[in-house]
């Protein structure tokens, strides 16, 4: 009897010292052993979160930070939980309009007249980092992506330097080079990454965990990272970045989040197999898929569980937002981000002031907007009511 008391008083002192809405270890601990404790707590918050909830979130352009949030909010009365932003590029020669979907730096935003804005790559990308800041300070969660340029072309270059297709992808010479510690290329490659890491460190030193998705979609054939499968390939390229930005530039605040395309078997728009790119549990933290076209298959939900073996799953881009029904279904995305202008209605051109499909999301229980997260004392739980 008197073990018996024991054991209740253990647990009513381990409930008091822990508190109510403190987030439980739950899940996969980060693959970087050094991560932060804001990493580890924003990963852990996630998992907390797996299979009941799924996170709001929304893609912003760095020429035009506030656009799209406030586009959410009038839409909805409400903030998305996730707010999602990219390095970019800085867009030369004369097709800069057949790129400006993707935003690059210095351009005028997406389907506004194209336009160089006259802006500076260190002004932007410190606009950017200023405004993850105060976003985090909110309560937001940060997802930071990077469209970036081949090496030689450091952070300038015209669009076809990314969006190679298949026929002007790096030769296996050149991507070997590009992969091979101590060559020209690799070189220049560390220096394109030392570019964006000054950025990262400033977040880590305000405490700001960062899910950290670059070389998205890199199964398909569109960009020059892409279609490269096998251990040669994109596992090569990605192990690398891992590590120089891991063990070389000590960035403990990023949660890695590897960020593919649905697979689809459209001729010359292909998405290969997750598993044919897949790094390896030990250089993934969260596993994520771009889904555009409404193409929800249940495979694109339930392959990814199975590569990463239970791990965190998300919808890394989105063309449009889910429906309510695809909760039902595939429970276990951890969040979805709409990219940029395609929070519109498109069926409707003449207002762009509401979007119903949007509209429902958002006020789904099971959806996880700003207003729904407590971020008092510098940690994510959810509010209770």
């Amino acid at each position: 009897m008197k073990s018996q008391k024991f054991a209740i008083l253990i647990l009513f002192v381990g409930l008091l010292l822990t508190g109510c809405n403190s987030t439980p270890e739950i899940g996969f601990k980060p693959v970087n052993p050094k991560s932060t404790p804001e990493a580890k707590q924003l990963l852990s918050f996630l998992y907390s979160l797996q299979g009941q909830y799924t996170l709001t979130g929304q893609h912003n352009f760095s020429s035009d930070l506030p656009r799209y949030d406030e586009v959410v909010h009038t839409m909805t009365g409400k903030y998305p939980a996730v707010w999602g932003c990219d390095f970019s590029f800085m867009a030369q020669g004369e097709s800069v309009a057949r790129f400006q979907h993707c935003g690059p730096m210095n351009l005028t935003a997406p389907f506004d007249s194209c336009a160089f804005n006259g802006r500076t790559k260190d002004e932007l990308r410190q606009g950017l980092v200023d405004q993850a800041i105060r976003k985090h300070a909110e309560g937001r969660i940060i997802t930071l992506m990077w469209h970036c340029c081949f090496p030689t072309g450091c952070d300038e270059c015209e669009g076809e330097d990314i969006w190679r297709l298949s026929d002007r992808l790096p030769s296996q010479e050149e991507w070997n080079e590009l992969v091979t510690e101590g060559t020209e290329l690799n070189r220049l490659w560390k220096v394109q990454m030392d570019g964006v890491a000054k950025y990262l460190k400033q977040l880590q030193d305000a405490n700001v965990p960062v899910l950290w998705r670059p070389f998205h979609e890199m199964n398909g054939v569109w960009f020059w990272w892409c279609n490269k499968p096998g251990d040669n390939g994109f596992k090569k390229l990605w192990i690398g970045m891992y590590d120089y930005f891991t063990n070389h530039h000590g960035l403990n605040n990023l949660i890695w989040v590897w960020n593919t395309n649905a697979p689809r078997d459209i001729p010359g728009d292909e998405a290969g197999p997750y598993e044919d790119y897949f790094p390896g549990v030990e250089y993934v933290d969260i596993l994520t898929a771009d889904v555009y076209r409404n193409d929800w298959k249940q495979s694109h939900h339930d392959d990814l569980l199975k590569v990463g073996g239970g791990k965190l799953i998300g919808l890394g881009e989105v063309g449009n937002v889910p429906d309510s029904k695809l909760y039902e279904t595939q429970p276990s995305w951890s969040w979805f981000m709409v990219w940029g202008y395609c929070i519109y209605d498109f069926t409707n051109r003449t207002n762009r002031s509401s979007n119903p499909a949007v509209e429902a999301i958002y006020n789904d229980p099971r959806s996880i907007n700003l207003e729904n997260i407590d971020f008092s004392g510098k940690t994510y739980k959810l509010k209770t009511n």
